[in-house]
C-alpha cells in the first residue's frame, strides 16, 4: 500500500476522493510555551475530501486528530495554511459543518426532541413551525427514538443519546458530518450497533463525513479512505489508506474477506512503528 492511493482504484460506486469539497492545504498547528517558545502540534497536513466521502482519522493520544477535526469545525485556528470548504475558506464555526462529540452535549433539562428542536430553530428560522416539526419526526424516526422523543437524557442509555446527537446534527442539513470518536463511551455491543446504525444513515443520506478514532476495524468497517498520523508532537498524514470496498457493506462478510485482514493488519503495523510510549 502506498501513501495517498489513486482514486480510481476505487469501485465506481465511490466518490472521488480527490475532488475539492474540502481542502486542507499545508496547515501548521502550533501553541505557545510559557517561556514564549512554540510547541508544533500539526505540521504540513494536506488533505482533500470529497463531497460524499466518509474518512477517518487515527493515530495515538497526542497526534493532534482532535485539533484538526476543530479546525476544520471553526472552533480552531490554524497557525499558517489554508482550510476551505467549496472553495471558501473556513474562518469559523457554520451550520454547514456539523460536530458530533463523544460526550454527547445534551441539555439534560430539554427532552430528546426539545434538543433537537432547539438546534434546528437556531439555524433553520426560515423554516414553517410545522416544517420543523415535521424535519424534528424525521430525523427522530432516522435514529429509530420516536418512541423515546418526549424522555429526558437522564432516562435515555448512552447509545441513545448518541443517537440524539447525531439526529440533531443530521437535522441541520449540514454539507459535512465531523465526529469526534462518537462511539468511544460506549460499551462494544452497543458500539458495533450504533455503528451500523450511523453508516445506514450515511449511505441513504450521504455527505461529506469526518470521524477522529483509535479504532481500526471501526475505521474499515465505516470509511472509505483512513488517514493514518503519525505521533504528536508536530504530527503529520503518514499515510492514508484507500478501503476497497463498496457501500454498503456488511460486517461479517469484510470480516471473511483476506483484503480486510490485509488492510487491518497494514493499519496496526503503522500504528505499532510510531507507538514510543504510552498514552
Amino acid at each position: 500500500m502506498t501513501q495517498h492511493a489513486s482514486a480510481s482504484s476505487k469501485p465506481i460506486d465511490r466518490i472521488n476522493s480527490q475532488s475539492n469539497f474540502l481542502e486542507i492545504d499545508n496547515l501548521f498547528k502550533s501553541y505557545k510555551n510559557p517561556d514564549g517558545s512554540e510547541f508544533s502540534v500539526l505540521e504540513n497536513i494536506n488533505l482533500n475530501i470529497g463531497e460524499t466521502e466518509f474518512i477517518s482519522v487515527i493515530g495515538h493520544s497526542g497526534c493532534g486528530k482532535s485539533t484538526l477535526l476543530k479546525i476544520v469545525a471553526g472552533l480552531e485556528k490554524q497557525s499558517s495554511g489554508m482550510v476551505r470548504l467549496e472553495g471558501k475558506e473556513i474562518r469559523k464555526p457554520g451550520a454547514d459543518r456539523m460536530m458530533v462529540f463523544q460526550h454527547y452535549g445534551l441539555l439534560p433539562w430539554l427532552t430528546v426532541r426539545e434538543n433537537i428542536r432547539l438546534a434546528v430553530d437556531e439555524v433553520l428560522q426560515n423554516l414553517s413551525r410545522a416544517e420543523k416539526i415535521s424535519l424534528v419526526n424525521e430525523h427522530l424516526a432516522m435514529v429509530n427514538l420516536t418512541a423515546a422523543a418526549d424522555k429526558y437524557p437522564d432516562r435515555i442509555s448512552g447509545g441513545m443519546k448518541q443517537r440524539v446527537g447525531i439526529a440533531r446534527a443530521l437535522a441541520l442539513r449540514p454539507k459535512m458530518l465531523l465526529m469526534d470518536e462518537p462511539f468511544g463511551a460506549l460499551d462494544a455491543l452497543t458500539r458495533g450497533k450504533l455503528q451500523k446504525q450511523v453508516l445506514d444513515i450515511w449511505e441513504n443520506h450521504r455527505q461529506a463525513a469526518m470521524m477522529i478514532t483509535h479504532d481500526v476495524d471501526e475505521a474499515i468497517y465505516m470509511s472509505d479512505r483512513i488517514v493514518l498520523m503519525t505521533n504528536g508532537p508536530a504530527a503529520t498524514i503518514g499515510e492514508i489508506l484507500e478501503v476497497p470496498f463498496s457501500h454498503p457493506r456488511d460486517r461479517q462478510e469484510l470480516r471473511e474477506s483476506h483484503e480486510y485482514y490485509e488492510l487491518r493488519n497494514y493499519a496496526l503495523n503503522f500504528l505499532d512503528r510510531y507507538f514510543t510510549q504510552d498514552e
